[in-house]
């Protein structure tokens, strides 16, 4: 009888176990899910309009000296390109922490539309998405660390996403 109870206990145990794996296995999924839909919101709440000049392209992207908020006036708002050869000042100005404000200070621009083509000293009027960091270098020897912003949303979540799972990686002390 002893045996019996014993060999029940085992195998409601064993029961119970794989009971709790199979559940777990089912909240991976959703608790990544849930976190996409956290970096989703993240990057909406912290979208910004970058309005600046182009001061350097790169294969990945755009250094831009955002904050001429004089660019947003009509018919410039007709293209997210206006040529080098409109007039535009950069007026010392606040930025403010809320969606959709204009965003001020050196920033990298990436995932930008393909057409029109963009050239240096060019001035840009788009709506863009936190995506990090980039490391900008003005002139060789010197770098600065600067805020990233994508023109896709899409690619936005998936840049963060990404970095995090790289700061994971090189923070996890099993690989150092």
């Amino acid at each position: 009888m002893i045996l019996l109870q014993l060999f029940l206990l085992v195998v409601l145990n064993g029961c119970a176990t794989k009971s709790a794996a199979v559940h777990t296995e089912k909240a991976a999924p959703a608790s990544a899910a849930t976190h996409s839909e956290q970096i989703r919101t993240d990057c909406i709440n912290g979208r910004r309009l970058i309005c600046g000049k182009v001061l350097k392209i790169v294969p990945d992207g755009l250094a831009v000296d955002s904050g001429y908020t004089d660019l947003l006036r009509q018919p410039l708002t007709r293209s997210w390109v206006v040529p080098r050869s409109v007039s535009a000042s950069n007026p010392v100005a606040l930025e403010l922490n809320e969606p959709g404000t204009p965003c001020i200070g050196l920033v990298f621009l990436t995932n930008i539309p393909q057409r029109p083509k963009v050239k240096i000293f060019d001035y840009v009027i788009i709506m863009s998405y936190p995506a990090g960091q980039y490391v900008y270098a003005p002139v060789p020897n010197v770098e600065k660390t600067i805020r990233k912003f994508s023109a896709s949303l899409d690619a936005a979540i998936k840049l963060n996403l990404a970095a995090e799972a790289n700061n994971s990686q090189t923070n996890d002390p099993a690989v150092k």
